[in-house]
């Protein structure tokens, strides 16, 4: 049985320009908090808040509706943590626009290629921010949190078939994360080498990940050829080469240093 979705469509009219002119308050207040120079934690709020409507129900379905809401989520706070570590008003501007499609455009949509896609973006976004915001605290906890991150974004992704096995997979995925985190984390490297802003081990997961949501989108609906399958496992295995030479040679230079 499928969880309880958060995509409810209001009614049309001004009900509609209503619900979309809430979403879109969301990213403005955000950027003007920021703009501000309030503490982080304000805006990062704001986003919480939004999510009322979780607990409007009763408390034994939240964890059901928090789980169906955490890519939401996880957007958000992502896009918090870019807005602050942008110094330039127009990156910050962009970002909140972006949150802005994403509120109002990409996450009503219920199809299956786009709750995918929001997977997709749910986890790139939680890793990213997550490497770029605490990646000098304790492995531990960078560890625990991508786990997280990896299990809801898969849990999300697999839910949307009705796959069977979802919570298992999603398990499965959330310790792969983790164990990537845990074996990169103890010599992080970040892309590009001055003020990066992507680690290695989101680069690992996302495109790991990417393949095999691929492939498995594309058997779900018979598309899977023996050609685009190699074609998919080539892809990544051909970036995983590269980042684990590039780990190598990381590696190399800090012991000759």
């Amino acid at each position: 049985m499928r969880p309880i979705l958060h995509k409810i469509k209001p009614a049309g009219g001004l009900s509609s320009l209503l619900h979309i002119g809430f979403r879109l308050a969301i990213p403005l207040i955000v950027f003007i908090l920021i703009r501000l120079e309030f503490t982080i934690w304000l805006p990062i709020l704001v986003v919480m808040l939004s999510k009322w409507r979780i607990f409007a129900v009763r408390p034994r379905f939240w964890p059901t509706i928090i789980r169906a809401n955490s890519v939401d989520i996880m957007v958000g706070v992502a896009t918090v943590i870019f807005m602050v570590s942008s110094e330039s008003i127009g990156y910050q501007t962009l970002w909140a626009v972006m949150y802005g499609v994403w509120l109002v455009y990409i996450k009503p949509l219920s199809s299956i290629l786009m709750v995918s896609f929001q997977a997709g973006i749910g986890q790139l976004y939680g890793l990213t921010a997550l490497f770029l915001f605490w990646s000098a605290g304790p492995l531990f906890g960078l560890v625990l949190i991508s786990g997280l991150i990896c299990y809801l974004s898969a849990r999300h992704f697999f839910d949307s078939f009705s796959e069977p096995y979802a919570r298992m997979l999603a398990y499965i995925w959330g310790y792969f994360g983790a164990a990537i985190t845990w074996v990169l984390g103890h010599m992080l490297v970040v892309y590009p080498r001055e003020d990066g802003i992507i680690a290695q081990p989101t680069i690992f997961i996302i495109a790991i990940g990417f393949s095999l949501a691929a492939i498995y989108y594309l058997e779900h609906f018979d598309k899977l050829s023996q050609m685009i399958r190699r074609q998919l496992l080539f892809l990544c295995g051909a970036i995983v080469t590269i980042l684990v030479l590039s780990l190598f040679y990381e590696g190399a230079n800090l012991i000759i240093g």
